[in-house]
């Protein structure tokens, strides 16, 4: 028998925002310098693989508040998710697929999973 998730709206909108908070995170780290604090450039060939960083700047203040920012954003919205009334509803053997169909709602408007 084939079991399909009815997710409420809130829980599929802050899963939602969850998505987009956290490519927003991605996105502002890939873009900022790899440290928060001005460094200076290194190389070391010591290990098994060789590093090399070249020097930071750092983050300005602004940076950093706006890391901060999504940061709590995030956690947030993972605590509204992963603690929403619905995974009450949900028998404790279904909840990792009522969970992998949340994460992918928004791929497959109405996915279906068997239970184990």
């Amino acid at each position: 028998m084939a079991t399909t998730y009815e997710f409420p709206s809130d829980l599929l909108a802050g899963q939602e925002e969850l998505h987009q908070v956290r490519a927003e995170l991605s996105a502002l780290l890939k873009r900022l310098p790899w440290s928060v604090e001005p460094m200076d450039g290194f190389c070391d060939d010591t290990g098994w693989r060789k590093v090399e960083r070249p020097a930071s700047p750092g983050w300005t203040e602004d940076e950093q508040a706006e890391v901060e920012k999504l940061r709590r954003r995030e956690h947030e919205l993972a605590v509204f998710v992963s603690t929403h009334r619905f995974w009450a509803e949900v028998t404790a053997p279904d909840r990792v697929a009522a969970r992998s169909d949340l994460k992918h709602a928004r791929e497959e408007p109405a996915r279906t999973q068997t239970p184990q």
